[in-house]
């Protein structure tokens, strides 16, 4: 009995080694095929930081670019692969425009956009593809000042307050962020001082998830391939400010 059930475990455990294996290459093999159909880019994570944070430096001091792009050729150029250097995710508020902050063309940047710049399914999909298949070396998690969505999370928790539809269910990932801002500030806050702390600390939590607890992304990382940082653009001056790096 003994040693037929030993035998029976260790079946099962060679059974469940080799579906894990298969379930890796079932990941591996069709994204290494998505990957070959166009060329990824050269920039490391260290050099798209970089051309992101002098892209901003253009667009604060309203400096255009030397040569007007040409959009026709460039279109023309990507219609059969694209080559982002950074994944940005960001809010779906109309004042953030990602490619204008950051001085970006047509292909530049893969972006990922919901109100409040938070990450679900969808998103983290959206991101594994710019990541494993599009080869970006850079994830930028990009919040804003007076965000909306935030706002709203901060409301629910000072005010109890309720929504409508799916507003609701869609500020409840922000809520954690609101607590534990009000959390570590202590203390009585000013009329939007807890919102600021709050968009701050979202973001921080949506970079502390990339890096963390993903494994598609983990990998990548340790590698050296792939590098993930936290922003904040402030409306009144037009700075990305990066918080997280």
């Amino acid at each position: 009995m003994a040693t037929s059930s030993l035998l029976s475990r260790r079946r099962f455990f060679q059974h469940a080694c080799s579906g894990a294996c298969c379930g890796l290459a079932a990941w591996s093999a069709p994204m290494a095929l998505l990957a070959a159909e166009g060329a990824r880019t050269t920039l490391t994570a260290t050099q798209a930081l970089e051309r992101l944070k002098q892209g901003n430096a253009d667009f604060m001091a309203n400096r255009q670019p030397p040569d007007p792009p040409d959009h026709s050729k460039r279109r023309l150029e990507l219609a059969r692969s694209q080559a982002p250097f950074a994944v940005l995710v960001g809010c779906s508020d109309s004042r953030v425009p990602p490619e204008l902050l950051f001085g970006a063309g047509l292909g530049e940047l893969f972006i990922v956009r919901n109100a409040g710049n938070t990450v679900d399914t969808v998103a983290i999909g959206s991101i594994e593809y710019g990541v494993n298949v599009l080869g970006a070396p850079l994830i930028v998690v990009l919040g804003h000042e007076r965000c909306g969505a935030v706002d709203a999370a901060v409301a629910v928790v000072q005010k109890n307050a309720t929504f409508p539809g799916s507003i609701g269910q869609m500020v409840e990932p922000i809520i954690p962020a609101v607590l534990k801002a009000r959390s570590s500030a202590g203390g009585e806050l000013k009329d939007g001082e807890l919102l600021d702390l709050a968009v701050r600390e979202n973001v921080r939590r949506t970079v502390m998830r990339l890096r963390e607890s993903e494994p598609s992304l983990i990998e990548p990382q340790r590698a050296g391939k792939l590098r993930v940082v936290g922003a904040r653009y402030d409306f009144d001056d037009g700075k990305v400010d990066f918080i997280v790096e």
